[in-house]
């Protein structure tokens, strides 16, 4: 019997074992080059996203170390270029808390590693009970990771180096001081970060996973595709990374509209609305997963979808896509708000036509994610949820159900 290789070489027909090999591979040959796409425009992005900051941090070490140097005349002033990028290596958002936590975390260190040198002297033991106090005591006054890395590894230098280099703790003190001062000169004045820019960032990746996993549940239940919800619903359940990065945006923003009186001007405007949304974006985030795990479950029971239930989730997704335009570019969310009352009048027309138990869920997760949604415009609650039932309509019971 000639074997598929023998057979085309000889210049016979591909059997249809060859041919199939041959689509397998192509096919993953395709997904290998659509990965890699991807994976590089991730890679290109993060590069983007981060070199701000390493600009700033090549910058705040320099500085630190020229001050350190050649203003104090610390001969080896290596640690104030070490504590300039400690602090920038913060969230984006708590560089000033980094700053405070570092002189904390240094002072703790060398009052602890000061003292008990001077009552037991030094050695492997003695390492060991300094850092352990260093640690406790820094976890009593502030309780924080940072703070206790610092004091723990301030308590090693000093009970290292402390009996073979002399008059070490002025200069680990007046080190820390002057990286974290520099470090908030490049990120306030030098080199500061541009507030609505850092939202941007941030928010696109939530709001975009949001209306795109809307998107998918609407066609989903139009269709009554039960898959495509699950997927819809397994991608939005992967959103913790892209929510948190928003909420440490927010923080980074108000920072940087704080302390750089270049973006003074942004802290009562597009800024300020942008900040407060985060939280109802989050809720959004967790409503609308229990929307779609009901469109799952919904379909799959056979319950009826009202042809306004599609759309008002569509609308959903809309809203959505409007307000990070209308964010980004700095202006009042009131075309995103006529959108989101237009999915909570679509939501009522579906309640009133007729929904099973899981529908009348699905109903009442738009008109929750939509008052989330208004919030997040800017909104108060009151009036988000007084605008919402104004939209919704009567609440009668659903004509399937009527009379029963």
């Amino acid at each position: 019997m000639v074997d598929a290789g023998r057979h085309v070489a000889n210049g016979g027909t591909p059997t249809r074992n060859d041919r199939s090999a041959r689509t397998g591979l192509a096919g993953r040959l395709t997904g290998l080059r659509e990965r890699s796409v991807v994976e590089l425009r991730d890679r290109g992005r993060r590069v983007r996203a981060v070199g701000g900051l390493a600009v700033q941090a090549g910058l705040a070490a320099a500085l630190s170390w020229l001050v350190a140097h050649e203003l104090l005349h610390v001969s080896q002033p290596v640690f104030a270029p070490i504590s300039a990028v400690s602090t920038l290596a913060a969230s984006v958002g708590q560089r000033l808390r980094r700053t405070v936590e570092l002189i904390v975390g240094v002072t703790v260190g060398v009052l602890i590693g000061d003292l008990l040198l001077l009552v037991i002297g030094t050695g492997w033991w003695q390492l060991a009970l300094i850092v352990v106090l260093a640690v406790l005591v820094a976890l009593f006054l502030v309780g924080s990771a940072a703070v206790m890395i610092q004091a723990g590894a301030t308590a090693v230098l000093i009970a290292t180096l402390s009996p073979s280099v002399r008059d070490l703790e002025i200069p680990r003190f007046v080190d820390a001081l002057i990286g974290g001062a520099v470090a908030l000169l490049v990120t306030a004045v030098l080199l500061p970060l541009n507030p609505l820019r850092v939202l941007n960032r941030a928010a696109r990746p939530a709001l975009d996973l949001l209306s795109a996993q809307l998107d998918a549940a609407a066609g989903a239940l139009r269709e009554r595709d039960v898959d495509g919800a699950r997927g819809a619903l397994t991608r939005l359940r992967e959103n913790a990374d892209e929510v948190n990065a928003l909420v440490e945006a927010t923080r980074g923003a108000r920072e940087a509209s704080t302390l750089a009186p270049i973006n003074w001007h942004h802290r009562h405007g597009p800024v300020s609305r942008y900040a407060r949304m985060a939280e109802p974006i989050d809720r959004a985030m967790r409503n609308s997963g229990t929307l779609i795990r009901r469109s799952v479950t919904l379909i799959e029971d056979g319950e009826p979808v009202p042809e306004p239930m599609p759309r008002a989730v569509a609308d959903l997704a809309e809203t959505v896509r409007l307000l990070k335009r209308q964010f980004a570019a700095g202006d009042e969310p009131l075309r995103a708000r006529e959108v989101a009352l237009r999915a909570v009048c679509a939501a009522g027309d579906a309640y009133r036509a007729g929904v099973g138990f899981s529908g009348a869920v699905v109903v009442a997760q738009v008109r929750t994610t939509v008052s989330d949604l208004l919030v997040g415009t800017g909104l108060t609650q009151e009036a988000a949820n007084r605008l919402v039932r104004g939209a919704f309509g009567e609440l009668r019971p659903p004509a399937a159900t009527r009379g029963r």
